[in-house]
């Protein structure tokens, strides 16, 4: 047991990469899909900038680039998850509280965990954060 530990916990950091730059890529969409219509969804046709909705999509946008890269990783991932929080008790919470699955909130719910995860844990082996901390 102990040495499958070991092995499999070498990849560690680069998993932890690797779930960050796919969830930052998942993230992201929701953001372009707002502000660009890439890919296009109908219910955001006509959005404005300086509304929720507005400002979640560059949320989404910026934060999901930095992320993506694994720049200023541990802030931003902050932000976001406590953005997917807000969205989930704004938007899901009231359709069915514990029920993620019934009120459309699963998306939400992870990002927020991922994220929060993410924020405690870093950017992985593949982060810009890492080349930066050591200029610095």
């Amino acid at each position: 047991m102990t040495n499958t530990h070991s092995n499999l916990s070498r990849f560690q950091p680069i998993l932890l990469s690797v779930l960050r730059i796919v969830s930052a890529y998942m993230f992201m969409l929701h953001g372009t899909a707002k502000l660009f219509a890439l890919p296009h969804i109908e219910m955001f046709d006509g959005l404005q900038l300086m509304s929720i909705y507005g400002l979640a999509g560059i949320l989404e946008v910026v934060g999901g680039v930095l992320l993506l890269l694994g720049l200023f990783t541990r802030p931003v991932a902050f932000v976001l998850s406590g953005q997917m929080a807000v969205a989930y008790f704004m938007s899901h919470a009231a359709k069915a509280p514990l029920l993620p699955l019934l009120n459309g909130g699963e998306a939400a719910a992870l990002f927020c965990f991922i994220f929060l995860y993410i924020a405690t844990a870093g950017g992985g082996a593949w982060a810009l954060d890492n080349k930066l901390g050591k200029k610095l």
